[in-house]
């Protein structure tokens, strides 16, 4: 039943963070990797174990998303960069969910709001901060696997995300990309032991361009694509202990003419989830980044997951 998502839009800031750095001479990195360095973020959609439960149909869904990450090593391709850039970010997610049937299958019509607070310090502290309203989600999974009895599920979700976001082509760091984005994801769930559960999912997204641009031209993307996996294991039925590992590639990305290659995360987490009451449940997990290419490294991730049912 929990039907819950993590998504990392406090790294929507991609090329204008980095546009921002090469400006200020702060570090030396190359022009390739002035759009790539965020995409892999702008693509993430990371699942907490158990997003692909099924709830009955009638059941609504109120979530809040609290994430906490810091950074401070920065890569160009795979080279750790010199000096002391850091960046930070707190950032929320509000969901809401309502379970139904449609043609005789179960689906979950939703929309997510994120917002929250980007900060660079260190080296790159010129850069300042930004706060606001990131890109709105739409988005409802449909099962085409829906066995309670042998808590086996399979679905498909379509996640339409909506320029509604804070941006400005003057500014180093946004929570909005300025464009439309369309992510595809297909997730497996099933129960290995009566106490061990197994998730297993994959997604592809599809860019629109971004045509505002510092300097004129526009953001074009490849498509971007990630596989990810979670295990449960139920100490009680209020309890369970988890972890995960993801995998993701965010896409080529060409802006006037001048390519770069795509960024490259695999990280992990750890956690738990408690349900107080047969209505309320709570994730905590932490992670980090194992290995990245273009891109900030993460070295601490906290995420808070808080729902209720109705």
């Amino acid at each position: 039943m929990n039907g819950s998502i993590t998504l990392d839009w406090f790294l929507h800031l991609q090329i204008y963070f980095i546009r921002g750095i090469l400006k200020m001479k702060l570090l030396k990195i190359s022009a390739a990797l002035l759009v790539s360095s965020f995409a892999l973020q702008a693509n993430a959609v990371d699942l907490d174990a158990g997003d692909y439960d099924v709830a009955p149909a009638g059941t609504s869904l109120a979530l809040l998303y609290l994430q906490r990450a810091s950074r401070d090593e920065l890569y160009v391709g795979s080279d750790k960069q010199a000096g002391n850039p850091q960046l930070d970010s707190n950032i929320g997610i509000a969901r809401f969910v309502h379970y139904t049937d449609i043609a005789g299958f179960r689906a979950a019509p939703q929309i997510l709001i994120p917002f929250g607070e980007l900060k660079a310090k260190g080296d790159i502290s010129a850069l300042g901060s930004s706060s606001g309203i990131g890109d709105i989600i739409l988005a409802s999974p449909v099962w085409l696997l829906n066995n309670p009895d042998a808590k086996t599920y399979f679905g498909i979700t379509p996640y339409l995300y909506l320029p509604t976001g804070k941006y400005d082509k003057d500014d180093a760091l946004n929570l909005g990309e300025n464009r439309y984005k369309l992510n595809i994801q297909a997730a497996y769930t099933t129960r290995l032991a009566p106490n061990v559960a197994w998730d297993a999912s994959a997604d592809f997204t599809i860019y629109g361009d971004n045509d505002d641009i510092a300097g004129g031209g526009k953001l074009k993307q490849d498509v971007g694509y990630q596989v990810q996996t979670n295990a449960r294991y139920f100490l009680n039925d209020q309890w369970d202990l988890r972890a995960g590992l993801s995998y993701a590639e965010a896409g080529d990305t060409k802006l006037n003419g001048v390519s770069s290659e795509s960024n490259k995360q695999s990280k992990f987490w750890v956690g738990t989830a408690y349900s107080p009451t047969a209505t309320t449940n709570i994730i905590l997990t932490y992670g980090q980044d194992i290995k990245v290419e273009n891109g900030f490294k993460e070295d601490n991730r906290i995420n808070v997951r808080l729902l209720k049912v109705f």
